[in-house]
Parts: structure tokens; C-alpha cells; sequence
């Protein structure tokens, strides 16, 4: 038996080594085939032309995602403590369903609205994705914080520590990944809705998407996408990093 088990080690490894090995290389040449075709379609030269227009326009797509996002984050963890504390958690579900609105309401609808009260431009469309932003932050900061575990909370208060000091040493601690994971969730709805800013007159990439749609431009159209795709999985991959190391190692399931 344990020569069989040996043998299908053996064989199990064999072929892992293999693809291990050739995993590396397929994917140089299937990126190097890819390129070639698009190259010699015209769509990366024709890419190529929107390139001055893709950099000044993802920089106003960043603005927009820092402001929206960074009000969303000033007002959401915040506001899920507050939901989180003792005289408000009896009621902190059906409070939840304020925030919710942003996020069942289209965003479309939303923009609209905000452009109704605030007029054209940057103010509207930072406040429509403030709205739509928010909720993932307020849900993941209140749901951290209240399952926190109830015998740790106890160790904490036989150990004398005070309530400000069991929340900054204990609960807060406790519950920074889950918040963090809202942090990232919402800034990466928060990049992907950003191009309906430009049917507000907010500019950004949707700038090229929606102008690409109306001309019936494909290239125009992926130059605006693509950069927005880009985006997502940038500001992801750093808010990754960012919770990976801002978490503490005995708390953080990703350092174990």
C-alpha cells in the first residue's frame, strides 16, 4: 500500500513539475500571439492615438474615486461604530436601510438626482458616488465590530481595561479585516461607476466609453474601458497590500 501511495506521489509530482514548468512559457507566448494580432488588427496603434486623452482622463477618474471614496471612508467607519455601540444596535439594522438606499437605487438615478440638487459637474457626481460608496463601509464596519467574540470582550473588562480602551485595543483591532474588506469592495464600485460621472459633465474615462458608444467607435470605447479595468484591479491589489500589513499578524487569516 505504501509503495502504491509512494508511486502516486511519484507521478502527482511528476506532472505538477511539468505544467509548473510549462505554465510560464504558454503564457509569454499566448501574450506575445495576442499582442502580434492586435497590432496587426490596428487596434493597439489605434489605442495608441487616444493615449494623451486616456492619461488626462483617468487622472480626473482618479479624482473623482479619491474624493468619493475618501468621503465614504471619513463617513462610513464612523458611522458603523456608531451603529455598533450597545444603545444602538437594537436599531442598527433598520438604520442600515438609509445607506442601503444608495446602493438600491440604480446609479444612474442617483447621479440624476444629485445633478437635480447640485447642478452640473465635479460637486454632483462626488456626492452621487459618495452615496452609491458607502454602504459596504458602514455594513462591513458595524458587522466587524459586533462580532468581535463576547468571551474576549469579557477577558477585557476582568482585566480592568476601560471601555475606550477595550474598543482601540480590542475591538477595533479584532475587527480591522472585516473593515478593510468593505474599504476595498466599495473603492472598487466606487471606480467602476465613476464613468456615468461624465453624463453629469464630471469628465473621467467614461468620457471615452460613452462618446465611443455614441459613434459606434470600438477602439474609443476599449480606450476608456480597459484603463477603468486597469484601475479596479490597481486599487484593489493596493488596498490588498495596505489590510495585509495594517492588520496584526495574530488577527489577519491572510499572515497565519
Amino acid at each position: 500500500m505504501n509503495r502504491h501511495a509512494n508511486t502516486l506521489r511519484w507521478i502527482y509530482g511528476m506532472i505538477t513539475a511539468t505544467f509548473s514548468g510549462l505554465f510560464r512559457p504558454t503564457c509569454l507566448v499566448a501574450a506575445f500571439l495576442l499582442g502580434s494580432w492586435a497590432w496587426a488588427s490596428g487596434f493597439l496603434p489605434g489605442l495608441w492615438l487616444y493615449q494623451e486623452d486616456i492619461s488626462y482622463l483617468a487622472v480626473k477618474h482618479i479624482e473623482l474615486v479619491a474624493w468619493a471614496g475618501g468621503l465614504a471612508i471619513l463617513v462610513g467607519i464612523p458611522a458603523g461604530i456608531l451603529l455598533a455601540r450597545p444603545q444602538l444596535r437594537h436599531v442598527a439594522e433598520y438604520l442600515l436601510q438609509i445607506f442601503n438606499l444608495g446602493t438600491t437605487i440604480p446609479t444612474l438615478a442617483v447621479l440624476a438626482l444629485s445633478m437635480s440638487l447640485l447642478g452640473i459637474g465635479i460637486l454632483p457626481a462626488i456626492f452621487g458616488l459618495w452615496v452609491a460608496t458607502m454602504l459596504p463601509i458602514v455594513r462591513n464596519s458595524y458587522t466587524g465590530l459586533v462580532s468581535v467574540s463576547g468571551p474576549l470582550m469579557e477577558t477585557a473588562r476582568g482585566m480592568g481595561m476601560t471601555p475606550r480602551q477595550i474598543f482601540w485595543q480590542v475591538e477595533l483591532p479584532n475587527a480591522s479585516f472585516v473593515i478593510f474588506a468593505g474599504i476595498r469592495t466599495a473603492l472598487a464600485i466606487c471606480v467602476g461607476t465613476a464613468p456615468l460621472a461624465f453624463l453629469i459633465g464630471a469628465g473621467g474615462l467614461g468620457e471615452l466609453i460613452f462618446t465611443g458608444i455614441a459613434l459606434n467607435d470600438l477602439t474609443m470605447m476599449i480606450a476608456g474601458a480597459l484603463p477603468t479595468a486597469i484601475l479596479a484591479v490597481i486599487t484593489d491589489f493596493v488596498m490588498g497590500r495596505v489590510q495585509f500589513f495594517a492588520v496584526p499578524r495574530g488577527i489577519n487569516p491572510l499572515r497565519h
